[in-house]
């Protein structure tokens, strides 16, 4: 046995020839797998969330400035901040564009319900065109509570 793999001429340095293919379509896969996770990287897109000031406000008029920011705490200009009702009430839908500094103002007006101590107003933000952000996961929301 052991002379007939050595006398084998269909394949490299006596081994097998679908030995030899195996291999090679290894190493070929296995090529496309790294340029491909080495390409991951440059495919990634970056969550946003929003840092409402103030945090806790009670309920009527109010101006409230959301921050944009990515994962590092940087501002994130030109996306849309849009507020709506949560469990406290807003009478219409706000929107408001994020300037240079990440910073949006939006002119609210949250209400409680007549047996309601608490409630919040929901952001969503839609980041701005052509950017790697996405907004996917719930952001933080601005607390409304009811003066005692």
């Amino acid at each position: 046995m052991s002379t007939s793999l050595w006398s084998d001429e269909r394949a490299i340095e006596g081994l097998p020839i679908r030995l030899v293919i195996a291999l090679v379509v290894g190493v070929a896969c296995l090529s496309v797998m790294m340029s491909t996770i080495s390409g991951i990287e440059t495919l990634q897109v970056t969550e946003v969330d929003v840092q409402p000031h103030p945090e806790v406000t009670t309920p009527g008029p109010t101006d409230v400035t959301v921050t944009v920011v990515d994962p590092e705490g940087a501002p994130v200009a030109g996306a849309t901040v849009v507020a709506k009702s949560g469990t406290a009430t807003l009478s219409t839908v706000r929107t408001a564009e994020t300037g240079s500094g990440g910073n949006a103002t939006l002119s609210l007006s949250p209400s409680l319900g007549a047996n309601q101590q608490q409630g919040t107003v929901v952001f969503d933000v839609k980041p701005p065109a052509s950017s790697s952000y996405q907004d996917s996961r719930s952001n933080t929301e601005l607390l409304v509570v009811r003066d005692s």
